[in-house]
């Protein structure tokens, strides 16, 4: 059992994923055809014995619950454990106001009724593995007041913008936190998970409460940098951060790699997912499927090449889908050539014959489209 309880904090206002999040929240939207991105950070809490996890969502929160169900799917303890969605009050949907602090605050007292002495906080927009358990035992040891994962890249130009970036002394020490201008090449990404003491965290949020109504977490954390002892931790392994459009479908088609997925996935640290029960992908004779990530239930009878496929969807003979992300549900008529798209859920491509978009500028079709 784990000495803190978790935290899954919502993406804040620099998260702008068009499209998708015009449906559901990042937290649920499908990545790799069979998780949601949720599932990441809540697979490390269990893993690492945290069965105390509290789920914020700022909006649209019906497919998340749905997804999260009690829990059951995340191997939390059944007796002890449990996973609590929370929102904030307010209801206010202007972005100013409807924050995470203003979360916590209207939520206090689910906070302080946790009996644990530590919070791991990490977010629902970030994909990566972590044993929290070593991360807990490294801040304890170092008597520090909040250690910060981060992850450094050598992409920063053109990846990760407006994501926050750490700035460290020669001691791992945060001196402060600033938006990512894409003007350096290689930067220290704030992975936006903190561990600190709980009775820290409430008077952070008070703090943060009482300073400005659209202060965030990292707002207070970065303006208490020269007070409190700030330690950073480098991360190693897998890293994506579903910022916008494009990094979530980077994302997804970088996993298609084996060598690139080994190292987010590992028997040793499994992702828990809600699971559905579904037959096995139907391979037709005339389908050619090549370096392809494909989910249960579906049917190809044309072809598909490197793409990722969700679960349930119809590859018409003659189809051709190639460098594509498709949710589940979705019908790819006879004949029909999609190339550099996302495609969400439901859609069906029958009567366009070609929808190709530019490599380095993958287009979107809409939930539920007819096109």
């Amino acid at each position: 059992m784990a000495k803190a309880f978790g935290i899954v904090n919502f993406a804040g206002n620099h998260v702008r994923v068009e499209g998708l999040q015009s449906y559901r929240p990042v937290a649920a939207v499908s990545f790799l055809g069979r998780y949601r991105v949720v599932d990441f950070p809540i697979s490390n809490m269990s893993n690492s014995g945290i069965d105390h996890i509290q789920v914020y969502v700022r909006r649209k929160p019906r497919s998340l619950n749905d997804h999260l169900g009690t829990g059951r799917h995340y191997n939390i303890n059944s007796k002890r454990g449990r996973l609590h969605t929370l929102f904030s009050m307010t209801g206010n949907e202007q972005d100013l106001y409807n924050n995470d602090i203003a979360a916590f605050y209207d939520n206090m007292e689910c906070i302080e009724s946790e009996d644990f002495p530590y919070v791991v906080i990490a977010p629902s927009y970030m994909i990566y593995c972590q044993d929290y358990t070593d991360l807990i035992e490294t801040h304890i040891e170092s008597g520090a007041d909040i250690t910060m994962l981060y992850h450094t890249v050598d992409n920063a130009k053109s990846a990760f913008i407006n994501c926050n970036v750490l700035n460290l002394n020669k001691q791992k020490g945060v001196l402060d936190m600033e938006p990512n201008r894409g003007t350096a090449k290689t930067r220290n990404i704030s992975m936006d998970t903190y561990i600190m003491k709980k009775e820290l965290f409430i008077e952070l949020i008070h703090k943060a409460k009482k300073t400005s109504s659209s202060y965030t977490l990292a707002d207070i954390i970065n303006m208490e940098c020269g007070e409190l002892d700030i330690r950073g931790v480098s991360h190693r392994g897998y890293f994506a951060a579903i910022s916008d459009f494009g990094s979530y479908y980077n994302a997804n088609i970088s996993l298609i790699d084996f060598k690139t997925a080994r190292s987010l996935f590992s028997k040793d640290w499994p992702i828990y997912t809600r699971t559905n029960d579904s037959a096995p992908t139907h391979y037709f004779e005339s389908a050619d499927v090549k370096n392809s990530v494909i989910s249960n239930g579906s049917s190809i009878e044309g072809t598909v090449e490197h793409s990722v496929m969700g679960r349930g969807c119809q590859i018409e003979e003659g189809a051709v889908v190639k460098n594509c992300v498709v949710l589940s549900g979705v019908k790819i008529g006879k004949g029909v050539h999609v190339e550099n798209m996302v495609i969400d859920r439901n859609a069906k491509l029958i009567h366009t014959p070609e929808i190709i978009a530019d490599p380095g500028h993958p287009g979107y079709i809409k939930r539920g489209d007819t096109l």
